[in-house]
């Protein structure tokens, strides 16, 4: 069995690109719960996986990978811009917050 072929070698490249991810931007979501982050982790391994056991790899891989770096640019280089928040750094955070629908207070 080759590598690419493992579902081990999914859950290995999921797992990285979160890993990855969290190490660089972990901090815009910093008031999040740490179980959501860790939920949000775990369904995409999920589905990545299931998908992968059923012979749907290519289609996991670009809805992650191509339509979630599509969402990515259009949230970051035209949503957040357009109303008034950094696509980059998330400035300023009260603005940001309030986008998102954070209360910073509780």
């Amino acid at each position: 069995m080759n590598i690419e072929n493992n579902l081990w070698f999914d859950a290995t490249v999921i797992m990285t690109v979160f890993y990855v991810g969290n190490l660089f931007f972990g901090y815009f979501e910093v008031h999040k719960p740490a179980w959501k982050r860790l939920l949000k982790g775990t369904l995409f391994l999920a589905f990545v996986v299931m998908m992968s056991f059923f012979g749907l790899r290519v289609i996991a891989y670009s809805v992650i990978f191509g339509i979630g770096t599509v969402m990515i640019a259009y949230i970051h280089g035209y949503w957040l811009p357009k109303h008034g928040v950094n696509g980059w750094t998330g400035e300023p955070k009260d603005k940001y917050y309030e986008l998102i629908g954070h209360n910073k207070h509780g």
